[in-house]
């Protein structure tokens, strides 16, 4: 998964807040639309008996066949959904608005859990952040995570959320002398003018943000948990998420993904084509060469060390099991921008993206 897109538009840009309480849109139903298969889709998981698409003005999208896609009716929000994961029959997806819904079938039907659109009254640093990312560990405990180090945990399948923010302590130095901290993040923007997402010096500066926003996150094969955030940081935890702490990767941009393999073997990936590894839960980072400086903003992975990752202008990456090159591929339409990619049951490959849903193999 990766949230750094939705991140870009939500955070950078700024949401509007809602004129009144009756056109707010995290409690207005969302709308059948007969295009809605080929609209901003931003996330994919594949759960017991079909796979589950989210994206814009609440569309959410179901199959299971993985090729003929569905909108599904009644979902009690509007606002943009960013994220979605399942666990057996039960799904969440999280969005924008600080919106959180679960499904008990599938994602056939949904209901609301939360909900915390912008208050122009309040002055809490979330105030109406978007939640980018969703994680359960089984159907009871979950953890939604978003703008400002915005963390939310469940105990009680989303019953009730409990509202914290990582504690941004010192950050640690960078590990791994394979793969050296960039000295100039500002030049990684003049050599990929292409995107529109730049950050200068100052704002990559770890010590000016003390709680950046948190993009993705994922479980380890040991039960340990790893997000990634903007700016080189990342949090851990081998708790369960009792206690975190921050890292700082070898590299100063914004990490988008993360997937979590065997052990503590953990797989991130971000601004300019970036994808870093490590095998220790942090302790030493990999750089691993994409060939490509575009950004990538969603992944999926399989057994041992298995992958793909999307991202802007189509890009496509494979690593087949057990392997340690990244192969890249190049999406037919050059002008799409994807955003997430999921395994089917039969091995092919679900991209989602700016143009909806479709499959896609290698050329």
């Amino acid at each position: 998964m990766a949230r750094g897109f939705v991140s870009f538009l939500a955070l950078s840009q700024g949401e509007a807040p809602p004129a009144s309480a009756g056109s707010d849109p995290s409690v207005l139903a969302a709308e059948t639309m007969p295009l809605a298969t080929r609209s901003l889709i931003l996330d994919i998981t594949s759960g017991d008996s079909r796979a589950i698409a989210v994206g814009e003005r609440g569309h959410i999208l179901v199959s299971e066949s993985r090729s003929d896609w569905r909108q599904v009716e009644g979902v009690p929000t509007r606002s943009t959904l960013t994220a979605v994961t399942t666990v057996g029959e039960h799904a969440w997806a999280v969005g924008h608005d600080g919106v959180i819904l679960h499904s008990a079938d599938g994602g056939l039907t949904w209901e609301r859990q939360r909900e915390a659109p912008f208050d122009p009254d309040s002055m809490e640093p979330t105030n109406g952040a978007p939640l980018l990312d969703v994680l359960f560990l089984n159907e009871t405990d979950g953890f939604a995570i978003g703008g400002y180090s915005m963390l939310l945990r469940t105990r009680d399948g989303g019953g009730t959320w409990e509202e914290s923010t990582i504690t941004a302590t010192a950050a640690e130095a960078p590990a791994g002398a394979d793969a050296p901290l960039d000295a100039d993040p500002a030049a990684d923007d003049a050599a990929a003018s292409d995107e529109s997402w730049t950050f200068d010096d100052s704002q990559l500066d770890l010590d000016a943000e003390s709680d950046p926003h948190l993009n993705a996150i994922a479980r380890t094969g040991d039960g340990s948990l790893m997000v990634m955030a903007e700016r080189g940081s990342a949090f851990r935890s081998t708790d369960g998420g009792d206690t975190w702490q921050r890292l700082q990767l070898p590299y100063a941009g914004s990490m988008f993904g993360v997937l979590g393999f065997d052990g503590r073997h953990v797989l991130a990936f971000g601004m300019r084509g970036r994808a870093f590894e490590t095998t220790d839960l942090g302790e030493t980072w990999t750089l691993i060469d994409t060939g490509t400086e575009l950004s990538l903003l969603g992944g999926v992975g399989w057994a041992n060390g298995g992958a793909a990752l999307v991202g802007a202008n189509g890009i496509v990456l494979t690593r087949s099991e057990g392997g340690s090159n990244l192969l890249k591929h190049e999406h037919p339409d050059q002008a799409v921008l994807s955003s997430a990619i999921a395994l089917a049951p039969n091995g092919a490959l679900v991209v989602v993206g700016e143009k909806g849903v479709g499959g896609w193999s290698p050329n």
